[in-house]
C-alpha cells in the first residue's frame, strides 16, 4: 500500500474529494494552510478522481487529465510502490486522522449505508449529468416509431375523434400555407372547447364543428380566453428542439414550458420538406437513462434508498413532508367541471380520486377527457351535471377497467424510476399499503427537476 495525497490549492469555502477508488463516492477533503487536502493508503495502480468544490465538480488542470465514454474529464494519478509498504486496517475499519493539521487520511471509501444523504444526491446528479450532458435526443427516440401529424384546416370535431381513436393526448399540426409544423392540438384544447360551448361563448353549434377548423379554433381561443385585463392571450412561438440537442437541455425545455412533450425538429432538412422528427417525452429519456443506470446501478447509493429519504414529489400534509405544490384529491361524487378546473388552473396532468375515507379509487387525468370525443357524447351532456364517476364511467366503456400505476414510501429509489419509464406512466401515486389512504404523487416532472436540481 501507498500513502498518496490530493490538494486542491485554488481556494474555497468547501471540498470533497472522489476518485475511481471510491466508487466514485465523495469523501470529505481537510483544510491544510490555504488548501484543501486528502491523502489515501492506496495499491499500486492508475486512478481517476475528481474535486466537488463549493457544489461544482472541477479538475486540477496542471495535472493530467482523460475523458471518459461519456466525455466527462478526470484528473489521472500513477501510484507507483515506490515508497514502504503500510499495514492496511481491518476491511471493516474505516480511518480518519489528522495529518498536517488537517489532511484526513482514509484507507477504504465509506459504505453507502453511512454516506450522508446529501452526498449521495450529489453523486448521483453528477452521475445523471454526464449521460444526460453527453447524449442527443435523437440517440433516445426510435426513429420508426409511429407519428400522426393533423393538418391545420381539418375540421375540429374530426380532430378529435381521429385523437380519440388513435389514443393521442396531442397531436403535432401541419400549416400548408406556412409549410411547417405550427402548433399542437391537445386534450387542454377539447377542455377550452368544451367550456366554451357550455358557456355560451358565441357557441358553436354541433353542425358548426363539423366544418370548424382547428387553426380557425386556435385563433379564436386567443380571444376567447382573455386575460385578467381583458387582453387577448398572445400566441407564442411554437417550442421544439432539435435532434442534436442533449438530453438535460431538452428535458429543461419540456419542465420549464410546462408541456408533456415537444417536437423534434431535424437539424438538416431533406427533401421530404417535413422538418418534424418526433415527439420528445421524459418518459422516453427517462427510459434511456434507465438502461444505462443499469449497467452501473451499483455505484450510486441513492438507487437504493426508500422513497420515505428521497425529497421528492407532493405529498399530504399528514405525512409531515413539504412539497412545492398542494397535494389534489376528488372524490368521485365531486363534479367533472371541478376536476377539470383543477387541472387547468394547478397545470397539472391528473388528480387521485379517492372515496369518503382517503382511499385511492382512480386517477382522472386530463387526457381522459377525450373519451367524451367517442359518439359526440360531449354534444349530449352538461359539465355541472356530470361527476367523476360519470366520466370515469365512459372511460370504461370505451378502453375498459385500468389499474392505477402506485408505489410505497418504502418503494426503492430505482423501482420508482423502473415504474416511471414505463410506456404510458406518467405518474404513480404514493398510497399506505394497508388502506391505500393517499400519501402523496411521484410524477416524470417531479424525477426530473430532483434530477437536474
Amino acid at each position: 500500500m501507498v500513502l498518496q495525497r490530493f490538494s486542491w490549492p485554488y481556494g474555497g469555502q468547501r471540498a470533497s474529494f472522489c476518485g475511481s477508488f471510491t466508487g466514485w463516492r465523495e469523501c470529505p477533503m481537510g483544510l491544510v494552510g490555504a488548501e484543501f487536502q486528502v491523502v489515501f493508503d492506496l495499491p499500486p495502480g492508475v486512478y481517476q478522481y475528481r474535486f466537488l468544490v463549493d457544489g461544482v465538480w472541477s479538475c486540477d488542470e496542471t495535472k493530467p487529465v482523460v475523458r471518459d465514454e461519456y466525455g466527462l474529464i478526470s484528473n489521472e494519478v500513477l501510484v507507483e510502490n515506490n515508497a514502504q509498504p503500510v499495514v492496511q486496517p481491518e476491511p471493516s475499519s474505516i480511518r480518519g486522522i489528522n495529518m498536517d493539521d488537517g489532511t484526513i487520511l482514509t484507507t477504504m471509501p465509506p459504505e453507502p449505508s453511512s454516506q450522508n444523504p446529501g452526498v449521495q444526491v450529489a453523486v448521483f446528479r453528477h452521475g445523471i449529468s454526464g449521460i444526460l450532458l453527453h447524449n442527443t435526443i435523437y440517440d433516445v427516440v426510435p426513429l420508426s416509431s409511429k407519428l400522426a401529424v393533423l393538418d391545420a384546416q381539418l375540421p375540429v370535431k374530426q380532430a378529435f375523434k381521429i385523437m380519440h381513436d388513435e389514443g393521442l393526448a396531442l397531436v403535432p399540426l401541419w400549416d400548408d400555407n406556412e409549410g411547417t409544423i405550427t402548433g399542437m392540438l391537445t386534450a387542454s384544447d377539447f377542455v377550452l372547447i368544451l367550456r366554451k360551448l357550455q358557456r355560451n361563448i358565441r357557441a358553436l353549434g354541433n353542425e358548426e364543428l363539423e366544418m370548424h377548423p382547428i387553426s380557425a379554433w386556435k385563433e379564436a381561443k386567443l380571444q376567447f380566453y382573455a386575460g385578467p385585463d381583458g387582453a387577448a392571450m398572445q400566441r407564442r412561438p411554437l417550442i421544439h428542439v432539435k435532434d442534436s440537442d442533449n438530453l438535460v437541455d431538452v428535458a429543461l425545455t419540456i419542465i420549464r414550458n410546462e408541456i408533456s412533450s415537444v417536437p423534434i425538429f431535424k437539424s438538416l432538412p431533406d427533401s421530404s420538406g417535413m422538418p418534424l422528427l418526433n415527439l420528445a417525452t421524459l418518459q422516453g429519456i427517462l427510459k434511456f437513462l434507465c438502461s444505462k443506470l443499469q449497467e452501473q446501478a451499483e455505484g450510486y447509493s441513492l438507487l437504493r434508498n426508500q422513497l420515505l429519504n428521497i425529497p421528492i414529489g407532493t405529498w399530504s400534509p399528514h405525512t409531515g413532508r413539504s412539497s412545492n405544490r398542494l397535494l389534489r384529491t376528488l372524490r368521485l361524487s365531486s363534479p367533472l367541471n371541478s376536476c377539470l378546473d383543477l387541472l387547468l388552473q394547478d397545470r397539472i396532468s391528473s388528480i387521485p380520486i379517492v372515496d369518503d375515507n382517503g382511499s385511492l379509487r382512480d386517477v382522472y387525468s386530463l387526457s381522459d377527457i377525450m373519451a367524451l370525443a367517442k359518439n359526440d357524447v360531449y354534444a349530449r351532456i352538461e359539465l355541472e351535471q356530470v361527476t367523476v364517476q360519470n366520466a370515469l364511467d365512459v372511460q370504461y366503456q370505451v378502453h375498459g377497467r385500468r389499474q392505477c400505476q402506485t408505489c410505497f414510501q418504502t418503494s426503492m429509489f430505482l423501482e420508482i424510476l423502473e415504474k416511471l419509464s414505463m410506456p404510458g406512466v406518467r405518474r404513480l401515486v404514493v398510497i399506505e399499503q394497508s388502506t391505500r389512504f393517499v400519501e402523496g404523487i411521484i410524477s416524470l416532472r417531479d424525477i426530473f427537476t430532483f434530477l437536474l436540481g
